[in-house]
Formats: C-alpha cells, sequence, structure tokens
C-alpha cells in the first residue's frame, strides 16, 4: 500500500510512516514497536503521528517550523507547573536522520476532545452556527 498525504507547501518535506519507523527504530528503539498512526488533521507546520494510546510525534514539514521544536523542547517542562492544565511536555527530542532533516519531538499524549474549526461564510466571517 503507498501512502500519500497531499503536500499544501512547495518546499514541505515528506513524512512517511517508513522514515517515522525508521526515526524512531535508530533513535528509540523502546517506542518502535508501538502502533502508529499518522492524524489526517495534523495541520499545516508539522505531521502529528499517535504511537499507541499513550504517546506522540510531531514532525516539522517544512523550514518554518523547525525553530517550534526547540521551543517546545525548552519551555513546556518548565511551564507545565504553572498551567491550570495538562500540556504535553516532550519525552524526547529527535535527530534528523534517514532523509528526513529536522529536530522533532516525542510527546506523552494528553487526552482530551478535538476542537473543531469554525465554518466559515462567502465574506470569510465565522459563524457560529457552523452554516
Amino acid at each position: 500500500m503507498t501512502e500519500h498525504h497531499a503536500k499544501m507547501h512547495k518546499d514541505e518535506v515528506s513524512v512517511t510512516d517508513a522514515t517515522v519507523r525508521l526515526l524512531l527504530s535508530s533513535q528509540f528503539p523502546q517506542w518502535s514497536e508501538k502502533s502508529l498512526e499518522r492524524l489526517p488533521d495534523s495541520g499545516t507546520d508539522s505531521a502529528i503521528y499517535r504511537l499507541d494510546d499513550d504517546t506522540g510525534i510531531r514532525l516539522p514539514r517544512i523550514h518554518w517550523a523547525v525553530a517550534q521544536v526547540d521551543k517546545e523542547f525548552d519551555w513546556l517542562g518548565q511551564l507545565a507547573p504553572h498551567l491550570p492544565v495538562d500540556i504535553p511536555v516532550p519525552l524526547a527530542k529527535g535527530e534528523p536522520g534517514g532523509g528526513y532533516p529536522y529536530h522533532w519531538l516525542v510527546y506523552p499524549w494528553v487526552n482530551g476532545t478535538w476542537k473543531q474549526r469554525p465554518a466559515h461564510s462567502r465574506s470569510g466571517q465565522s459563524d457560529p452556527s457552523g452554516h
């Protein structure tokens, strides 16, 4: 079965399940046997994967998102004790490898519900009714 994920940006890096498996097995073998599922709505900056029910991975897909990895790795652990909600404090920072050019993060999975994006009218204004 061939994976295909539509690119959103001309200079976006391709991230495949095989790439993620290679990165995990070479850098974090303790997580390499977990089930792997790419979230279909990963966003424009990063590909997000879920490992089993308790772990996630975020891999930047575009050069402008790379700086977020270091910021999150450095700051989320410091901020977490001061926040009224749980946030995913990174467990590990991966290195570039296997053809993937950027650092990437492994997080604990924080359960919650997906917030739906507001529907937009033709005028570009949000429609709170969802129509």
